[in-house]
């Protein structure tokens, strides 16, 4: 592995070729995101109030389903910042569009901008890292997993991304509510309950057919979508020791339109060297790594890193490499050999 730099390294060296205006918030962002919301009230109120036959209420369970995600990204980015700067409205408008996901404002910010980003892929401190054999192997449903061959395992593992955001929400709630205490602890209560309360209000007042297509199959389908890009992110990268993001980030390329629609949520490089800027300005980020450190940077399509992530285990062995427990074999990791097109591993 390359001699691994901070992210305040490289953002030193990218900032002075960027315009000012990509250091401040966007919310004109906000204008796709009162589509999508609109898009959402539509679609279930129609499910709703309607006996449609199943094929359209499938129809607009996907067209939810896609709208709740895109607004999951769009309320990433306002967490951070990027879209307004006054705390209270920050808040208000990252619950409203987290609200499908049924994630807080306040946990998602433990969670994701003080936690994750701060100690990313650090084995111990970063709550979204995957462990290594020694510390999997504790656990005894892991071992269990862990005799099956990688490709079963692989399988199952793409079915269970369709409620992993939402488990993985709920694993971080327990983990971090006893951080919060006296009226910041019943916030963060009540900004879990709330959603919660309000989707289960309506399976009550429409029935569990109705609901199944008006949130539950969104919600899946909404899980899959944010997971796709969440589960490249960084389990192909290693772990490392110091937090450098052209080392522990994947960017995955997709359609422009695609961009469009998710809020240009595809640049996760450039987003974690720069988590206070809107993802608008982006790609004049990644022009700039691509000039200074194109040996570092990493990228594919987002198929090819799905594909990628299938053909691999998610234990690791060394931080450098992906151990399978079941095959006694360690595959590379971004950096250190791996190779998207042909993937090859070593028996230990």
């Amino acid at each position: 592995m390359k001699e691994l730099k901070t992210f305040g390294w490289y953002a030193a060296r990218v900032s002075p070729a960027l315009p000012k205006e990509a250091f401040q918030p966007v919310p004109s962002r906000l204008i796709g995101g009162l589509a999508f919301l609109t898009v959402v009230v539509a679609s279930i109120v129609a499910i709703s109030l309607f006996q449609l036959p199943w094929f359209l209420n499938i129809i607009l369970a996907l067209v939810i389903g896609f709208s709740f995600s895109s607004m999951g990204f769009l309320g990433h980015e306002i967490l951070h910042g990027t879209v307004v700067r006054t705390p209270w409205l920050r808040n208000f408008l990252g619950a409203v569009f987290f609200w499908p996901l049924c994630t807080g404002p306040r946990l998602w910010r433990k969670w994701h901008n003080i936690e994750h980003h701060v100690h990313t892929q650090d084995e111990i401190k970063d709550p979204d890292a995957w462990p290594t054999v020694n510390k999997a192997t504790q656990n005894f449903i892991v071992r269990a997993v862990y005799k099956l061959p990688l490709s079963v395992r692989s399988l199952f593992g793409f079915f269970f991304l369709a409620i992993q955001f939402s488990l993985h929400s709920s694993n971080m709630f327990k983990l971090y509510i006893k951080e919060f205490t006296g009226k910041n602890r019943a916030a963060v209560v009540m900004q879990l309950v709330l959603p919660w309360a309000s989707w289960i209000g309506l399976l009550l007042l429409i029935g569990p057919v109705k609901w199944f297509f008006a949130f539950l199959l969104p919600l899946l389908i909404a899980n899959m979508i944010v997971m796709g890009y969440i589960s490249t992110n960084h389990r192909l990268n290693p772990l490392v020791d110091v937090n450098d993001p052209l080392a522990n980030c994947l960017t995955v390329t997709v359609p422009k339109w695609v961009d469009v629609l998710h809020f240009n949520f595809s640049y996760h490089t450039e987003h974690h060297l720069f988590p206070a800027m809107n993802p608008k300005y982006y790609p004049l980020v990644k022009e700039e790594i691509l000039k200074q450190w194109p040996e570092r940077y990493h990228q594919m399509s987002l198929p090819r890193a799905l594909i990628t992530l299938y053909k691999t285990p998610r234990v690791y062995h060394e931080k450098n490499e992906l151990f399978d427990p079941h095959g006694n074999a360690a595959y590379q990791t971004l950096g250190n050999g791996l190779n998207p097109k042909e993937i090859q591993y070593r028996k230990l």
